[in-house]
């Protein structure tokens, strides 16, 4: 949820499940969890009479992504080395 995010200034509630492919409550339980840790904004208003939700990053919830990635990243390239290691010694 947070790579879609992050790929837009803010989106709508259903637009995220639909892309995550997850259920209404599962996005909902999600997002509650990201934005009580501060990575998260919640905005909630109407489009005309329908009541609807807005999901977007906070800059703390873009750094952390950012992290995450950075360290999926670094395993990896371990993975990668330790490949390329027992390689040459094999």
């Amino acid at each position: 949820m947070m790579a879609f995010l992050a790929g837009c200034a803010e989106a709508e509630f259903a637009a995220v499940r639909d892309y995550c492919q997850v259920s209404d409550a599962s996005v909902s339980r999600i997002a509650t969890a990201l934005d009580e840790a501060g990575y998260l904004r919640i905005r909630k208003g109407a489009v005309g009479r329908r009541p609807r939700t807005w999901l977007s990053l906070t800059p703390a919830g873009r750094t952390a992504l950012t992290r995450h990635l950075a360290a999926l990243q670094a395993i990896a390239d371990a993975a990668r080395t330790a490949g390329a290691d027992a390689a040459e010694q094999g």
